[in-house]
């Protein structure tokens, strides 16, 4: 069983913020580790970078929360999967015609939900309200 998360969720998950103890707590229970997509990781990285450079974390500290990630991708508990990226956006395409007009969905959104069924996830761990719905009507598990 493949389970798949978005950028909100490993930003909680490996930084601090209002979801990191439900995110920890969730990890924890699991026995399965996290799959997640290049996408995925270059965008929580970059989300650090820039929630430091906006001074929404103290200098220093984007580089300390990447490094807990790092930590757990090479303990094992995240798997980077290689995805297509032709399939990623075919599947995009597919998502972004049949649910932006009624759901008003965010391009990176699209893509995580995209790459979380290219890699054949079951499950699909979100604090993004509108992405949760996205999953959810693609009928992938939302358990948070």
């Amino acid at each position: 069983m493949v389970v798949s998360a978005d950028t909100s969720f490993l930003f909680s998950l490996f930084g601090n913020d209002a979801h990191s103890q439900k995110a920890l707590d969730w990890v924890r229970a699991s026995p399965l580790p996290l799959s997640i997509s290049e996408l995925a990781e270059f965008e929580l990285a970059n989300a650090f970078r820039f929630a430091e450079s906006c001074q929404r974390l103290p200098t220093g500290q984007a580089a300390k929360y990447w490094a807990f990630y790092e930590a757990d991708r090479d303990a094992g508990r995240v798997q980077v999967e290689l995805c297509n990226l032709a399939e990623v956006l075919v599947e995009a395409r597919r998502l972004s015609a049949t649910h932006t007009l009624t759901g008003g969905h965010r391009s990176f959104d699209i893509l995580h939900v995209a790459a979380a069924k290219t890699l054949g996830a079951r499950h699909f761990l979100t604090f993004d309200a509108n992405q949760r719905l996205l999953a959810l009507s693609e009928n992938l598990s939302v358990p948070l």
